[in-house]
């Protein structure tokens, strides 16, 4: 359970970088109304998932699950630039937190 708890946490960071990053510095009310909650979401996951999960690996996979996500969303919508290399270094980061997985 605590696995897949940070796997949900990980998607949830992705919501809140993402809402951070269009909240204009906490000036438009949406975004920031977007990013409390899931902020909030994705700590407790984290929190709940170390209970069962070493900090570093639980750490790491809700990094990477986030981060990963967040470029993908970025690259997606157009707010940034994807390009071959982008794809294969967020592959890496995905493999990466599938042998994390793998490993524990």
């Amino acid at each position: 359970m605590s696995w897949i708890i940070l796997v949900i946490s990980g998607v949830l960071e992705a919501v809140w970088a993402t809402a951070l990053g269009k909240s204009d510095g906490f000036s438009k009310v949406g975004p920031t109304l977007v990013f409390i909650p899931s902020l909030l979401a994705s700590m407790a996951g984290l929190a709940y998932a170390m209970r069962d999960l070493p900090t570093g690996t639980a750490y790491a996979v809700w990094v990477g699950i986030g981060a990963a996500l967040t470029v993908v969303y970025a690259m997606v919508t157009g707010a940034e630039a994807s390009s071959l290399l982008k794809v294969v270094f967020l592959m890496m980061i995905v493999g990466g937190v599938v042998g994390l997985k793998l490993s524990h």
